[in-house]
């Protein structure tokens, strides 16, 4: 028997879903909706989850967590460091404002630029006698942002880049994590 029969039509779907979040712009996008249940099936083998939310454009894999709240380690989790999650947790935050008050001609995307990011995100970090390393410092956290892909960029000119927030930070930082962020930052201050 040819291994190639075993290849399912939602195959390449899997293999990319395993690399990252999927969006609706992916070749296997399609794949993904029509084959939900298949996919899940496979994945959920190895003790994953497949996390679709067609309305707001992209998938993902997510692992099961066990009875002693632990994983498989199947998805490595990355640290990102505490600069990097202070700008996570304020693009989280941009995001839920955003979504929380509608207007007339609200499109479904939020957008924001490499300034209003760092103006945003200044006030959490200490204060340093070098300004130039903070800016340094503040980009990279930004760029990491982009890398994990929270942040897509969507046109740079020669004085700014305008990014769009991806909606898959709801995902990965929940309104409880908001709330816990909040907490200790009262608590530092």
């Amino acid at each position: 028997m040819s291994e190639e029969n075993n290849i399912k039509p939602y195959s390449k779907a899997i293999v990319r879903l395993l690399k990252g979040t999927v969006d609706r712009n992916n070749s296997v996008w399609n794949d993904i909706i029509s084959y939900q249940k298949e996919i899940q099936d496979y994945i959920s083998v190895i003790g994953l989850e497949l996390i679709l939310k067609k309305n707001e454009g992209f998938a993902f894999v997510k692992q099961f967590e066990l009875e002693d709240g632990l994983t498989l380690n199947l998805v490595s989790r990355r640290p990102v460091g505490f600069e990097t999650s202070i700008v996570l947790v304020v693009l989280r935050q941009i995001l839920e404002e955003f979504d929380s008050n509608p207007t007339e001609i609200q499109s479904l995307e939020r957008f924001i630029t490499h300034t209003e990011i760092k103006e945003e995100v200044e006030l959490f970090f200490p204060e340093r006698n070098n300004i130039v390393r903070s800016i340094k410092d503040l980009d990279s956290c930004i760029k990491r942002a982009e890398e994990l892909g929270f942040l897509k960029e969507v046109k740079r000119t020669d004085t700014e880049i305008k990014y769009q927030i991806h909606r898959i930070i709801k995902e990965k930082i929940t309104l409880n994590d908001l709330q816990d962020f909040k907490n200790k930052l009262q608590e530092y201050v």
